[in-house]
């Protein structure tokens, strides 16, 4: 059965970490009659959550599509992971979804990852709702709740319903748009109608009366029925608050109790009516400019949001039909490469269980599986068609870790592995480090982390082990030095023959002229690795030849990519050269670039050389009471506090610290906090490092190169 694009709505449940999305997700296809009995968590039985490592773990870690069936509608639904380590697959849900619908634990209110979840709607512009969960929790907190939500995205904020009374005498939800009340049998279910009590029957005119204008606000006729009599009806009342929602005028709150199976119903019903279908969301953005419209009629488009690899099925492909209509069998073009790829089958999913649809129309989000040179981002097009969505945006990585090299054999095998899933996963970055002599992945956090390193052990039968990565300092000098060196060799034909002599000198922009020397030619080059090289050639009555100055200049370069003191890069020195002598038959480019070089490394180490350390930019977000624990951790890693203010509902700690200290800091962040801190890093600055690190890094370099 296919849907018409009015007819769809693409959900995505958001929310912190045990907010309940998975239990309200098993709620909404058991009230749509798509599942029989609804599963538990606990019992690992849920549509969603349902790879072995989920089960384990008790949490979600993957995105899930499912769809219900409700009324006249399909709503998909794409259940998210809480964990700030697995935002990548937010992103990807926020790509394709119409609304964010953000759970929030009534006992808790709006969490950390509530806060990072909002910037993520921001920035992909999706309309949202709140629903305040787990009302029959004892120690819920309706009404604190939702003034924290209120006093965090402010006037837009609109309350639909409220609880009669949460905690343990939780069953009565009072229902501000359709101005009753509905009572839940104990075992939850269908409700029983009924007046809503005189003593709240105020709050919940005012309610009304508040919806009311918000629907009239966003439509010039809707304003001024609403002027003449002074209400709407049912139906101009939803068309109002669509558009409201569309627009991202008002984000409306729901409440319910997800593990009881009371209020989901109506949430679904709510979603039927009211929420926008993709028809009436604002157009995708395409990439280079310019905008596509949802529009069932124009060239098929599509977009992959998500791909994942099946034993004995191999690529999976999730995707949302963008404009036009999507037919089993279909050719399309992968704009990523210009590849023809046939869709032959098409399905709509309930976790791992997928039935076939022979068309799918612009708005609906589907899958299909074996497709050949198709990954995460692509989009296809019907053949004659250009356009390209703009890419989806994934968070920075926050943490890496260096793979401990097995057999060669088994890391050639490694590394197809690694690169096969990170195709799968943009979040995962493998780095193959020259400068590091290391492998290095580049996660979200250790979760994210420890995920890989069981998809390669369990799946791909790999052993792979995770080591602390080198960093990559940089090595400067901090004071200026003249020096000479000559390189003299004599074999049975012609010899080699160079001296120069060169003055080195810390650089930094706006310096004077080299004081007591005649400046012939000068080159600025940015390096490659970062700071610069002032070249100086200061040559008078030619001493040296100017044919040999490139071959200077590239023998400097060679001994600046792996410094005296650790190996590491060399930066912002200015080097002159002065003087020197040379031969007519033995001297050559290469006996200049073996002086030049030789030189150069004497001069540093006489230069009052200085290792410097990577720092970067990091930013906490945590609660009040575990504030003093963040701060008594970060200054035993050698940050520097930069700022403390607070964000939201939480308070913001904003530090300078060495990438050398931040190993496994979100592991430790977790344990310090309970999990209700996130950060963010970013790289700032080189700076030096103490005495004593540097003598340590130095004796370090020494012994390795020693069992070399």
């Amino acid at each position: 059965m296919s849907f018409d694009t009015k007819d769809i709505r693409n959900i995505a449940l958001l929310g912190h970490s045990g907010c309940g999305k998975t239990t309200f997700a098993e709620t909404m296809l058991f009230e749509a009659g798509e599942i029989s009995r609804r599963g538990t968590v606990e019992g690992q039985s849920t549509i969603s959550d349902y790879t072995d490592i989920e089960q384990e773990r008790g949490n979600s870690i993957f995105s899930t599509l499912m769809h219900a069936k409700w009324k006249k509608s399909k709503i998909n639904i794409i259940d998210t992971p809480g964990f700030d380590d697995f935002f990548g697959e937010v992103a990807s849900a926020l790509k394709v979804a119409d609304l964010g619908l953000i759970l929030i634990n009534s006992k808790s209110g709006i969490e950390v990852g509530t806060e990072l979840i909002w910037e993520y709607v921001q920035k992909f512009e999706t309309s949202a709702a709140f629903v305040i969960n787990q009302l029959d929790h004892e120690k819920s907190d309706f009404e604190g709740s939702l003034e924290q939500l209120k006093a965090r995205f402010g006037a837009k904020i609109v309350p639909v319903q409220f609880p009669l009374e949460d905690g343990n005498g939780f069953n009565s939800i009072v229902d501000a748009l359709r101005m009753v009340m509905y009572v839940f049998p104990e075992e939850g279910g269908k409700p029983e109608k009924k007046p809503i009590p005189e003593n709240v029957l105020g709050r919940a005119q005012d309610m009304h009366n508040a919806l009311v204008e918000a629907a009239a606000e966003n439509d010039e006729e809707l304003m001024e029925k609403f002027f003449e009599d002074g209400t709407l009806s049912e139906d101009e009342l939803a068309h109002g608050l669509s558009i409201a929602i569309a627009e991202r005028e008002i984000f409306p709150v729901f409440c319910c109790s997800a593990v009881r199976n009371m209020g989901s119903g109506r949430i679904m019903g709510f979603i039927n009516d009211v929420c926008p279908s993709p028809a009436v969301r604002p157009p995708a953005a395409l990439e280079g400019g310019g905008t596509l419209a949802c529009d069932p009629n124009d060239d098929t488009t599509v977009f992959i949001y998500k791909t994942i690899t099946e034993p004995r099925v191999g690529r999976v492909s999730y995707f949302k039909v963008y404009s036009g209509s999507l037919k089993a069998g279909d050719e399309l073009i992968n704009m990523a490469g210009d590849d023809s790829e046939r869709l032959g089958q098409l399905f709509q999913a309930n976790g791992k269980n997928r039935d076939g649809v022979d068309v799918l129309h612009a708005g609906d989000i589907g899958v299909t599986v074996k497709l050949k040179n198709t990954t995460t981002g692509n989009t296809l097009n019907t053949k004659g068609t250009s356009r390209k969505l703009a890419p989806m945006e994934f968070p920075d990585s926050r943490i890496r870790v260096a793979v401990s090299p097995p057999s060669k054999g088994e890391m050639e095998k490694l590394m197809k592995a690694l690169f096969t899933i990170a195709e799968e996963d943009p979040t995962l970055i493998v780095e193959q480090s020259k400068t590091l002599k290391q492998t290095l992945l580049h996660g979200q956090g250790q979760l994210h982390l420890d995920l890989i390193k069981y998809r390669i052990e369990k799946v791909n039968n790999i052993s792979m082990e995770f080591i602390r990565p080198r960093i990559a300092y940089r090595e400067t000098i901090t004071k200026a030095v003249d020096t000479q060196y000559r390189h003299k060799k004599q074999t049975g034909g012609a010899g080699q023959f160079a001296e120069i002599h060169i003055r080195i000198e810390p650089y930094y922009e706006g310096m004077p002229e080299p004081e007591g020397l005649t400046v012939r030619a000068r080159e600025e080059e940015e390096l490659p690795w970062g700071g610069k090289l002032a070249y100086y050639w200061c040559i008078v009555g030619g001493s040296i030849d100017n044919k040999y100055s490139n071959a200077i200049k590239k023998g400097i370069l060679q001994q600046m990519e792996e410094g005296p003191l650790t190996g590491s890069y060399c930066q912002n020195i200015r080097v002159s050269i002065y003087d020197g002598k040379m031969h007519q038959v033995d001297s050559s480019d290469m006996a200049f670039m073996i002086a030049a070089s030789q030189a150069f490394k004497t001069a540093f180490v006489q230069a009052k050389p200085q290792i410097l350390e990577p720092i970067y930019d990091l930013d906490v977000l945590c609660q009040d009471e575990t504030m003093g624990d963040i701060m008594g951790d970060l200054q035993s890693r050698r940050a520097i506090i930069q700022g403390m203010g607070a964000e939201g509902n939480y308070q913001k700690i904003s530090a300078k610290v060495p990438l050398a200290e931040l190993f496994k800091y979100s592991s430790a962040l977790r344990s310090v906090s309970q999990g209700r801190a996130k950060f963010s890093q970013s790289f700032a600055e080189y700076n030096a490092v103490a005495n004593d690190i540097q003598s340590k890094l130095i004796s370090n370099h020494k012994a390795e190169l020693a069992e070399v």
